[in-house]
């Protein structure tokens, strides 16, 4: 019998523009947990951070090493949202947030899929901070 596909998307590079102040603002204005901080030599560190109690995809924090790379530092997908931040209190954690100086694009608004508002992270990469219906 052959083996069932099963994959999964473990990570998503996010280019940034330093290491230690993507860490911070990840773990301090996010409270994301850090999974990983590996040091590959040559200023190169493997960086993975995770929303809290997460257990799929990971973010991979890529420190630019190039000037191509540094061009789309905060502008990953040309001015669109680019993440997805799905929560459980749509409210708690939109608090939290703008307690710990997140800037925010608009007023949170009530969809027919969720609640849902559109942030920045330290870079202007757009996300949107989403609980979705009881339907959805």
């Amino acid at each position: 019998m052959p083996k069932v596909v099963q994959q999964q998307i473990g990570n998503i590079a996010l280019v940034v523009e330093n290491y230690d102040d993507a860490i911070d603002f990840y773990t301090q204005k996010l409270q994301f947990t850090l999974v990983e901080d590996a040091d590959l030599g040559g200023g190169k560190r493997w960086v993975q951070v995770s929303p809290p109690n997460s257990n799929g995809t990971n973010l991979l924090l890529a420190q630019a090493s190039t000037e191509e790379q540094a061009q789309f530092i905060g502008n990953q997908t040309g001015g669109r949202v680019f993440l997805f931040l799905q929560t459980n209190d749509f409210w708690r954690d939109y608090e939290l947030m703008k307690a710990n100086g997140i800037i925010f694009n608009e007023e949170p608004r009530i969809e027919e899929y969720g609640t849902v508002v559109v942030f920045q992270d330290l870079y202007g990469n757009k996300w949107d901070l989403l609980q979705l219906s009881s339907d959805h």
